[in-house]
């Protein structure tokens, strides 16, 4: 499979995991996605910002390590954000407190637009700035995805002009097929519905597709579906149909169940 230029644009954070796990790991939906790209093969880059602090230091390290380019990594005056998560006995996760911090506001000024507008595909992850980037990507004819669940300002969540409209939910179904639809019919070409532990399916105007889960010993669903986006992204923009770029995600998000954090990172084996 050939390779091709991809950018991440958006968050990025310090998850720090609650007791019994009591570690922080370096994390977020774009940079995420970024790395797990980088691991795959292509060349990735990702744009997005961080602190003057131990923990921005520690973000670029890990970019870096994964062979994602850092140029665009915006060094910002406000701390690198964090995400405080809780681990239920369950070993549900959920998000007890976040800040920001340096990602709030980021937005690529002309000269990093200008390099996004030569990728071969730029991916979205939470992005506070009311859609523009979405806007002006689209009307350059870039081929443009965005995670709609990661963010809940609606504001910050058209779809209009995107190539791939990625979300995340926990009802039934049918719920999913209307959920679908509806993303389809305000302009995403095509609507990937993630659904847990039923599995995923996605919707264009000419096809439908969808496929269950891959059972593997979860040890943590942090980032599971960042990198169920970074597989999909993987084998769409090679050509595959619906299914194989599904199965494509699936594939990746059962990896990453397998160990902490939407990737592995130092100390933790690859």
């Amino acid at each position: 499979m050939s390779s091709f230029r991809f950018a991440a644009v958006g968050d990025n954070c310090i998850d720090r995991l609650g007791a019994p796990i009591g570690r922080s790991l370096v994390g977020g939906n774009a940079l995420n996605v970024a790395v797990q790209i980088a691991r795959l093969g292509h060349d990735s880059f990702y744009f997005g910002a961080v602190g003057r602090d131990a923990e921005g230091e520690r973000t670029r390290a890990e970019l870096e390590a994964n062979r994602v380019a850092v140029e665009h990594l915006r060094v910002g005056q406000r701390n690198t954000a964090w995400t405080d998560i809780k681990v239920l006995p369950s070993g549900e996760r959920l998000i007890a407190a976040e800040d920001f911090g340096a990602c709030a506001g980021y937005t690529p000024d002309e000269a990093e637009l200008a390099v996004l507008g030569r990728m071969d595909h730029v991916h979205i992850g939470w992005l506070d700035d009311g859609g523009a980037l979405r806007r002006r990507l689209s009307r350059a004819g870039v081929s443009v995805s965005q995670d709609i669940s990661v963010n809940a300002d609606l504001a910050n969540i058209g779809v209009q002009g995107l190539s791939i409209a990625f979300c995340s939910t926990d009802r039934p179904r049918d719920a999913s097929e209307a959920m679908a639809a509806d993303l389809l019919s305000r302009g995403a070409g095509c609507a990937v519905v993630m659904r847990g532990a039923d599995g995923s399916m996605a919707l264009t105007a000419r096809e439908r597709a969808e496929t269950g889960i891959r059972p593997v010993e979860v040890v943590d669903t942090t980032g599971a579906g960042d990198s169920f986006i970074a597989g999909y992204l993987h084998a769409w923009l090679a050509g595959k149909p619906l299914l194989l770029c599904l199965e494509s995600g699936r594939d990746h998000a059962a990896v990453a169940c397998r160990h902490l954090g939407g990737f592995s990172q130092a100390g933790m084996p690859h």
